[in-house]
């Protein structure tokens, strides 16, 4: 059964993911670099230390904020 989940307001469901998965493997699912994201589940901050022992359930809600690197050279 893949995973169905709310991430950054939207539903999502992902296939190659399923109940229990964790937020590291949602990380990779994504693409993303790890090092430029942070995570927050259920309205809870989650630390990076902490994404494989964050187990992930149908209907959570995932928000990622990625950082963006730049300026403006001066």
């Amino acid at each position: 059964m893949p995973l169905t989940l709310t991430l950054n307001g939207q539903n999502r469901t992902f296939e190659g993911l399923v109940p229990d998965s964790n937020l590291a493997e949602l990380v990779d699912a994504l693409g993303v670099k790890g090092d430029r994201v942070a995570l927050e589940l259920n309205g809870e901050i989650v630390s990076r230390a902490r994404w494989a022992e964050a187990s992930l359930a149908n209907g959570d809600k995932v928000e990622m904020v990625h950082f963006v690197g730049g300026g403006s050279g001066a």
